[in-house]
């Protein structure tokens, strides 16, 4: 006789088959640095989604996380510009923090649960 165990659902590689409607804000929550709205729209799907859980939820947490990550980010490396620093590191940051929502907009919306690296969670 062996057990079988089922992946948890908040594994980083677990499916997470949200229906239509979910699926969009998943991929716009993601995206919203790209919309100009930066944590703003990850926060209120959270507070909206975060009694029924499931993975809009999840996810929403994770783009806010992130997007929380970033503003922090961005707050240390400002007063580095007065020292030339920031000017190479602020750009890095942006660069890097548009390429990782795209990339997780994809793999959201492939279905894929998708964790930031290099991201605080303040949310947990």
């Amino acid at each position: 006789m062996s057990i079988v165990t089922l992946p948890s659902s908040s594994s980083p590689a677990s499916p997470l088959r949200p229906s239509g409607d979910a699926k969009v804000l998943i991929v716009l929550c993601h995206l919203s640095a790209l919309l100009g709205v930066g944590f703003i729209l990850p926060l209120v799907v959270y507070l909206i989604k975060k009694q029924e859980g499931g993975p809009t939820a999840i996810q929403a947490k994770e783009a806010l996380n992130f997007h929380l990550s970033v503003l922090l980010y961005s707050l240390l490396i400002a007063p580095l510009c007065f020292v030339f620093v920031g000017f190479v590191l602020l750009p890095i940051l942006v660069l890097g923090s548009l390429i990782l929502g795209v990339v997780a907009a994809i793999k959201a919306a492939d279905g894929i649960a998708y964790r930031y690296p290099l991201c605080i969670r303040f949310i947990s």
